[in-house]
């Protein structure tokens, strides 16, 4: 599918989604990503000014919302802060700290920012009956890369059913800025941290593996290892069979 067209109708499939439910217009979380930018811009052709980019740094990275910032000013797109940091702090301090491996720990407290971010989304979406417009794309969907009941606590995500290249691609052609699509991935959860250090393997290696099964085969052990481990992410609660 061409580009042009290929963003033309997600800003339009999220212009219908958000009619159907009934709701007035979208909210969505504003990181200095390519993701989060390319649906802040999407959700601005589909919606107008119906739109709310929310940016909600807890001990983040200042890079990261001044990346969010400058997407906000060119596309005109409105904007809230929400400083999580003493939220984090007091919930942190009143939850058991017994991690079983500093690995553990820091996973926890990573989630833990992950999931105020969902339940700040969903309170400015309540009050002003919009809906929550998530980032997650296909290559992450795939292994599991994201906080459940956090970036994956959303409504709905235009860009479930593009890999990572597409998604640049598209960034591209809705002119987000280039200093966003050159960065290192990441999901800003602690310094130094890139989705890709945390794979073990690269974006383009997912891709060509999800679009064509070809990939060398330790890269396919990992990527089919996570793909399992993270089932419970990608499909809803089971139940018993009886």
């Amino acid at each position: 599918m061409e580009i042009e067209i290929l963003a033309e109708k997600l800003s339009s499939w999220i212009a219908e989604k958000v009619k159907e439910a009934g709701c007035h217009g979208a909210v969505f979380g504003m990181s200095g990503g390519i993701d989060s930018s390319v649906v802040a811009v999407l959700s601005k052709h589909a919606l107008g000014d119906n739109v709310l980019g929310v940016i909600i740094p807890c001990y983040s990275i200042a890079q990261d919302e001044e990346h969010a910032l400058a997407v906000a000013e060119k596309f005109s797109i409105n904007i809230r802060k929400v400083v999580l940091d003493t939220a984090f702090d007091v919930l942190s301090s009143l939850l058991p700290d017994n991690p079983v491996d500093e690995a553990a720990g820091r996973l926890a407290m990573a989630n833990l920012k992950a999931r105020l971010r969902m339940v700040t989304w969903y309170h400015i979406a309540n009050q002003l009956r919009y809906l929550v417009v998530g980032s997650g794309n296909r290559s992450e969907m795939a292994v599991g890369y994201s906080t459940k009941y956090g970036d994956s606590g959303v409504d709905i995500l235009p860009l479930g059913n593009l890999v990572k290249a597409q998604v640049r691609n598209l960034a591209k052609y809705l002119g987000v800025p280039r200093v966003i699509i050159d960065k290192p991935p990441s999901a800003g959860l602690w310094e130094g941290q890139t989705d890709e250090g945390e794979f073990g393997f690269t974006y383009a290696q997912l891709d060509s593996f999800l679009l064509t099964g070809e990939t060398d085969a330790a890269v396919r052990q990992r990527i089919e290892s996570m793909i399992v481990r993270s089932r419970h992410k990608t499909q809803p609660p089971p139940l018993p069979p009886f």
